[in-house]
């Protein structure tokens, strides 16, 4: 006698604040009474109203009659609802747009909201119209609302237990929901389990009772192994942000589901040690040192990538990230502009005594001299060190007249009319100005120093937006005080306060004629904001598809977008016969490969396969347990 096949999983979804980020009446309140004084305070009501139904402190049936009867509105708002709440789907929902459509028959949206608006939304998604149950407004003749259907079980209280009685489910039923009501179906028994969405709004007094408390779409399917088109659900995989990277970064993998903290200040070693722990992307500046301590302890065994958010990468043992499997990456020019107009304009103040004569001024001296005070036109400007801030400052210091002369430690092909010199004294014993950007490597430890100053002509001008450790503070000091150094603008220093709430404590404090900012070289709104954008991209390249490239460690590869495939990453110490050895994997489960790719530094081999979908899980286990195997992830 044939067995009886077991009956699907059901899944019974909440609208408001789950499936989509908002709560729809609230909405509709605020659309309908647009332009109305008392606007705020009647969706104040209706928004209170809503929030106490939701934990129970307020009768459904009660909580409904009132809201509608606070809600001005006709069809035409309704109408523009749905516009809105297209445009405010949860964003794991949309994530997961495939699941949803494929497994439609087996997904039941129960809301105490209304079809009137539901239904458009979520038909877009998949789900069919016959799958809503939910209240429908009345209407009169010009369309205005003048109620809803009373009769209606989910306009009543335990609505949604009366409706899923009404229903009589086989099999097992999940409930994903935001409310007390959804949870008030596992109450009854109707329901298996209940899981307690959080993405958009998490009520104390409805976790405490869930099975389970989902921050997304994708912890559901992942808890549940409903979905294999989901990889490691991003909900558990945790971000951490320090010295208050720009918010565009936050809201950047917030949106894509991570856990993110945010830390204003920079961590020394052993802070950063304890906070590391089961991160596996972590973004930082200048302050913080990612160290080889750091890297080698247990609690940074989860680390897959970091996220210089500044030009510079000495902060980090870009050797050590490599050796483990991690990459890294920067913005290499984000800031340029911001740095090269601050470099400008500190040459034009410095030239002009501008800040001497400012702070007589607020003293209530009148000192109106051409004493001291030139043009910049005409000067020498001496760049030491050609990227891509040197030589920005090179095109633009010569539109303005100045002479131009560059030393680099890389062959550099001069812009405009500017001059290479063969060494660092050429270059300093001929320019009137000193502008320093040299990168943060060891090897420019105090490479500018006591003897270097001496080789300067009296009385110039220098300015270090570089790197701290790059000048001997004692030596910059003895110079101004002789003269030889007739003004300064330091922006680093080889010590700077870790928060803006420690002292800056540093010897150049107190001089004439010395301009010293807080490190703000490329501290622009527009500069934080296009590394806000920048790095995150970089890091979600790489956890979403795999692509490194731009990493300054690591194998570079732009990879394709993955489509209907999942894609196996393979980080391996670059010996002979590891990619043989993959394939050889593939071939014994008789894999179909869609498409591989193979880049390699000196030391590290990344191998990225694209396989068909249908495989042995006995391949990842093989795959991960090849001799000199550093990483392996998937993605799908």
């Amino acid at each position: 006698m044939p067995t009886a096949q077991a009956e699907p999983l059901k899944i019974v979804i909440d609208f408001d604040s789950t499936f989509t980020k908002v709560e729809g009446l609230d909405e509709l309140a605020r659309i309908a009474l647009q332009g109305n004084p008392k606007q705020a305070e009647i969706v104040g009501k209706i928004k209170d109203i809503t929030d106490q139904g939701m934990v129970g402190a307020y009768s459904f049936a009660d909580s409904l009659r009132d809201r509608v009867a606070l809600l001005p509105a006709n069809r035409s708002h309704v109408d523009q609802l749905i516009v809105f709440l297209k445009g405010k789907i949860s964003e794991s929902f949309k994530r997961n747009k495939d699941f949803l459509e494929e497994n439609a028959a087996q997904i039941l949206i129960v809301s105490s909201g209304f079809k009137d608006f539901i239904v458009p939304v979520v038909n877009e998604m998949g789900i069919p119209a016959e799958n809503v149950y939910a209240n429908t407004f009345t209407y009169d003749a010009e369309g205005t609302i003048t109620g809803y259907d009373a009769d209606n079980l989910l306009s009543q209280d335990k609505g949604k237990v009366r409706l899923l009685q009404s229903l009589q489910l086989e099999g097992e039923v999940y409930v994903i929901g935001d409310g007390i009501t959804d949870y008030e179906l596992r109450e009854s028994g109707l329901a298996n389990k209940f899981f307690a969405f959080t993405e958009n709004v998490s009520r104390k007094a409805v976790t405490d009772k869930a099975d389970y408390v989902v921050p997304s779409l994708d912890e559901f399917l992942y808890i549940n192994g409903l979905s294999r088109a989901q990889s490691y659900p991003k909900s558990r995989i945790k971000v951490l942000l320090l010295e208050n990277v720009h918010p565009g970064a936050v809201n950047a993998f917030k949106k894509e589901g991570f856990q993110v903290e945010l830390l204003k200040g920079a961590l020394d070693e052993d802070e950063l040690i304890e906070k590391i722990k089961d991160v596996s992307i972590i973004g930082l500046r200048s302050k913080t040192n990612l160290t080889k301590k750091v890297l080698e302890h247990p609690n940074a065994s989860r680390l897959m990538c970091v996220g210089a958010f500044c030009i510079g990468t000495n902060q980090i043992d870009l050797v050590e990230c490599e050796k483990r499997g991690i990459a890294v990456f920067n913005a290499p020019y984000s800031n340029t502009r911001s740095v090269v107009e601050l470099s400008i304009g500190l040459m034009v103040m410095l030239t002009r005594n501008i800040f001497e004569k400012s702070t007589k001024m607020h003293a209530g001296v009148w000192d109106k001299s051409a004493t001291n005070s030139y043009e910049i036109r005409g000067k020498k400007i001496g760049l030491v060190g050609y990227g891509s801030i040197g030589t920005q400052i090179s095109v633009i210091a010569e539109a303005l007249g100045m002479e131009v002369y560059f030393c680099d430690s890389v062959d550099k092909l001069a812009l405009g009319n500017a001059k290479k010199c063969s060494s660092l004294k050429e270059l300093l014993s001929q320019v009137d100005f000193v502008s320093l950007h040299v990168d943060g490597r060891k090897s420019n430890t105090n490479i500018i120093g006591k003897e270097q100053f001496s080789w300067m002509k009296d009385n110039v001008i220098f300015l270090n937006l570089s790197r701290g450790h790059v000048v001997e503070i004692p030596a910059l000091v003895e110079a101004i005080k002789s003269g030889k150094v007739w003004g300064a603008a330091i922006d680093v220093f080889p010590y700077e306060p870790k928060t803006n709430d420690e002292e800056f404590l540093n010897e150049l404090r107190g001089l004439p004629n010395v301009i010293l900012t807080p490190h703000i070289g490329g501290s622009t709104e527009e500069a934080q904001q296009n590394i806000g954008e920048f790095v995150p991209a970089k890091l979600l390249q790489f956890m979403n598809n795999g692509s490194t490239y731009g990493s300054v460690n690591f194998p570079e590869l732009q990879l394709p977008p993955l489509e209907d495939a999942h894609r196996l990453l393979h980080i391996h110490h670059n010996v002979p016969g590891i990619l043989a050895q993959i394939n050889q994997i593939f071939a014994k489960y008789h894999v179909n490969i869609i498409g591989q790719y193979l880049k390699t530094t000196e030391n590290t081999g990344y191998v990225i396969t694209d396989v068909a979908k249908e495989y042995s899980d006995e391949i990842v286990s093989e795959l991960k347990l090849i001799d000199n195997t550093i990483k392996f992830r998937m993605l799908y």
